[in-house]
């Protein structure tokens, strides 16, 4: 039987790592792997352009370009979880003491306002600390990937010539969000930010997803046993390194290999795949997403998701 060959973007890391160096292979398709070194120039070259066939994808970008008509659908198949209270930076030279002395100033976002860390740090700050996201003016360094979204009027682009990095260095920026930096100055602006989102996860069951995976409509049209074949490859994947991270066999092991070993004690399977485990999560980040402004239509949670595997779990 023809076997499909799926050009494939996902980055190399401890769950899918199995899949990259074909020690699991899917049944019945061969993933053609391209690496793209920057995982973020991957995920605007498959929305503006569907230049993969199966592409890892920021949730949020997935969630805005589907409303925009975007022809892929995901798979149950959540590559990258993360707390994000310490996403949110300050500086120490300029305090903010409490973070509802954010609302009238101006707040930095990496790239757009869509990013999934924003969204999940912007529910924090409003969840968790009760800032009124309206009433800050978020400053935004780059575009959005799907090019139709137009943000709410209170997000501004950065002014040309300038860096988030300066702006925060300078206090023009009474925070941002998701900034990488050496300054020594600019630090969390939520203390602990760790334990606070494994606090966040305990009380509320609060665990953000970031990234899933997409494959084009054509594909799953063309292949439909695909999105099963792939969702079992990726959960088998899984399994090899959750074993190898239980059995402390991970040689040189990231800051990820550390979380998912802290969430594995904390929740058994700090991966779990499927709609199923993940509906609560799934349904808040829907529900920040409306809020902010970035969906402006209701979503069918189960419609987001290839129907093979909507009922499947790993």
């Amino acid at each position: 039987m023809f076997a499909p060959v799926l050009k494939t973007v996902t980055r190399t890391q401890g769950n899918n790592a199995a899949l990259k160096d074909g020690t699991v292979t899917p049944k019945g398709c061969v993933l053609d792997f391209e690496e793209v070194p920057v995982l973020v120039h991957a995920f605007r070259r498959m929305v503006r352009g569907l230049e993969f066939d199966v592409c890892e994808m920021a949730l949020t970008t997935y969630l805005c370009a589907r409303e925009h008509g975007v022809r892929f659908t995901a798979l149950p198949i959540f590559l990258v979880r993360a707390f994000h209270h310490g996403a949110i930076l300050h500086n120490l030279s300029f305090p903010v003491g409490d973070p509802r002395e954010l609302e009238g100033r101006r707040v930095g976002i990496n790239r757009g306002y869509t990013v999934t860390t924003g969204v999940w740090a912007r529910a924090v700050l409003e969840e968790e600390y009760g800032v009124d996201l309206s009433k800050v003016s978020w400053v935004v360094s780059g575009d959005e990937h799907v090019t139709a979204y137009v943000p709410p009027g209170n997000v501004v682009p950065m002014e040309p010539g300038q860096t988030l990095e300066a702006m925060l260095a300078t206090g023009e920026l009474a925070a941002a969000i998701g900034l990488k930096t050496d300054l020594a100055q600019i630090q969390p602006l939520i203390p602990n930010a760790l334990d606070a989102g494994i606090a966040a996860f305990e009380r509320a069951g609060h665990y953000p997803i970031n990234h899933l995976v997409v494959v084009r409509d054509d594909v799953l049209e063309s292949y439909p046993e695909v999105a099963v074949a792939l969702l079992n490859a990726f959960a088998e994947a899984k399994s090899v390194y959750l074993e190898r991270l239980k059995q402390g066999r991970i040689e040189n092991p990231t800051e990820m290999d550390a979380f998912h070993a802290r969430m594995m004690e904390i929740a058994g399977d700090p991966l779990p795949y499927g709609i199923a485990a993940n509906r609560g999560v799934l349904e808040s980040l829907i529900s920040h997403a409306s809020a902010q402004k970035i969906l402006k239509k209701p979503v069918e949670l189960e419609e987001l998701f290839a129907e093979e595997t909507r009922g499947l779990s790993a």
